[in-house]
Order: structure tokens, then C-alpha cells, then sequence
């Protein structure tokens, strides 16, 4: 791992301070811009690509560099900004940036989802069920304007519903359950933890699985998340993993985007994208 040229960051806060002479700034206007641009300025020989937006823009110009070489920065423009908490970044745009100064280039695995031939990497986490039921109700208008109290209103409704139940199979055995996570990070929604044992260095998977189907035992498991106390609870399984099969009819969402339906699988791939990271992050 090395640090990255100053001078590229230095470039890059001009341009967030409006002084001096700007990079290319592209920015995005519809679904899969984010991943064509990113194509494009590879192409083009671009040295680093620097992503600022949620996760779900971060996630898209990453499936557009990924397996090349160049180097990504995150800057942090969305709702949860759940990498740029991983990382240490803060929800700051300019902070952010000049932190990028001290970071260095660190080669890391991503997760790949596959289902009926489609396939799209997540660099975070990939959701089965309950959450990304909530994540495909969320209303877009209403998320822009409150952020993140949008999931959380979407996530009452679901209280009056029975919990639809998945198969989530690990190394020969399956789970039965309501919700899974297999997460790449400790972070979840920006400010909470569920997989306090995972790390973009690692080449697995921290699976969180949630069983039962009683909105209401949804509730206390939510309920659980501040005090960093939901693995502890009954009913909560975690395992680590490199390839997920995910059984039976479930939503699923990756890196807080709605994808689609499983059957599905979920898989690590190793070595895939170069990331800017914190010396010290483990």
C-alpha cells in the first residue's frame, strides 16, 4: 500500500472550494450514469476516480471500475453514507476531502450478486427480506427530503405485516428467517451496527441472519442495534462465508438499493477493486 499523490487531492479539494483549476467533475443524471462514466474516464487513462453521493452512486461507479486498477476515493453526499462512516470520513464533504490527503491504496474483495444471469457487485452489504422489502417501499421524493426518517417510516409499516421467510444456505446447511445480512462492514445505515466483526479487508462475509416471522421480535431486534447488542440475542445466528445461496421468493437490496429477487447467490471476489482507505483501518 502507498499514499496517494497529494497533488490529486489537493486538485480535488480546489474544485470542492470552487478555487483554482478543476478535474473533470461528471456528474449524474439518471440510473447507470455513474458506472458509464466511470467506464469512461478509465478508458480515458484517469489516475483516480473520486465518487461523491450515497452508497448507491458509490456503488455504481465501483461496478464501473471494478477489476481495473485505479484508485477510488469516496466523498460523502448521500443519505447514510454508510463507506464513508466505515472509513472514518465523517458526513463533512470538505473534511472528507482533506482527510483523503493521509489515506493509502489498499487492494480489496467486493461481494457479487447473481440471479438469472444477472449479475452486479456490492462493495458493502447485500440485504435478504425484511430490509430490503423496506428499501424497495421507501418513497424516493420522500427519502430526499428526509433522509433517513424515510426507511424508519417505512419500517412502522411493516410492523402490521407477518414476516416473509427465506432460506439462506451457508456451506451445506440452511437457515430459515426473516432477515439476512451478509455485510463487508460494521456499519449499517450510518450509525448502527450489526456486523461488528466485519471489515472491507477481509475476504468473507459476516452473515447476520434474523429469524421468526412476528413483526413484533423485528422490532425488539431493531430496538437492540444502538446498545451494539443484537448478535447477543435470541434468534440471531452469525457465521462468516464466501458464497451465500439465498432459497425461496425474498427481496434484496445492495448497498441500500433495491436489486431484486432471490433465488440469488451471493459471492465473494477477491482482489477487485482498489480503494482509498485509512493507514490504520483493520
Amino acid at each position: 500500500m502507498r499514499s496517494h499523490p497529494e497533488r490529486i487531492i489537493e486538485r480535488t479539494i480546489e474544485a470542492l472550494t470552487c478555487v483554482g483549476t478543476k478535474p473533470e467533475v461528471c456528474p449524474t443524471r439518471a440510473a447507470g450514469d455513474a458506472t458509464r462514466l466511470a467506464q469512461r474516464a478509465i478508458a480515458g487513462g484517469a489516475d483516480l476516480i473520486l465518487a461523491f453521493g450515497g452508497d448507491g452512486t458509490i456503488n455504481e461507479v465501483a461496478n464501473g471500475m471494478i477489476p481495473s486498477r485505479v484508485p477510488l476515493g469516496v466523498l460523502p453526499g448521500g443519505t447514510a453514507n454508510v463507506l464513508a462512516m466505515e472509513l472514518g470520513l465523517g458526513s463533512r464533504t470538505q473534511r472528507a476531502a482533506q482527510r483523503l490527503n493521509s489515506f493509502v491504496e489498499r487492494r480489496i474483495a467486493v461481494g457479487r450478486f447473481s440471479s438469472n444471469g444477472l449479475e452486479r457487485y456490492f462493495l458493502m452489504m447485500g440485504g435478504v427480506g425484511l430490509d430490503a422489502t423496506i428499501v424497495a417501499k421507501v418513497n424516493p421524493a420522500w427519502k430526499n427530503k428526509a433522509g433517513k426518517l424515510a426507511y424508519w417510516a417505512a419500517g412502522v409499516g411493516e410492523l402490521f405485516h407477518s414476516v416473509g421467510q427465506c432460506d439462506v444456505r451457508v456451506n451445506g446447511r440452511s437457515t430459515r428467517c426473516g432477515f439476512a445480512l451478509a455485510a463487508r462492514v460494521r456499519n449499517y445505515g450510518g450509525d448502527l451496527q450489526i456486523a461488528g466483526g466485519a471489515s472491507l479487508l477481509n475476504d468473507e462475509f459476516e452473515l447476520v441472519t434474523f429469524q421468526g416471522s412476528n413483526p413484533l421480535r423485528y422490532a425488539l431486534y431493531f430496538l437492540s442495534l444502538a446498545p451494539r447488542q443484537v448478535q447477543n440475542m435470541p434468534g440471531v445466528q452469525t457465521v462468516h462465508a464466501r458464497r451465500i445461496e439465498l432459497r425461496g421468493s425474498a427481496h434484496v437490496q445492495l448497498d441500500g438499493e433495491y436489486m431484486g429477487d432471490a433465488p440469488a447467490s451471493l459471492e465473494i471476489v477477491p482482489d477487485a477493486l482498489t480503494l482509498l482507505m485509512p493507514g490504520k483501518y483493520r
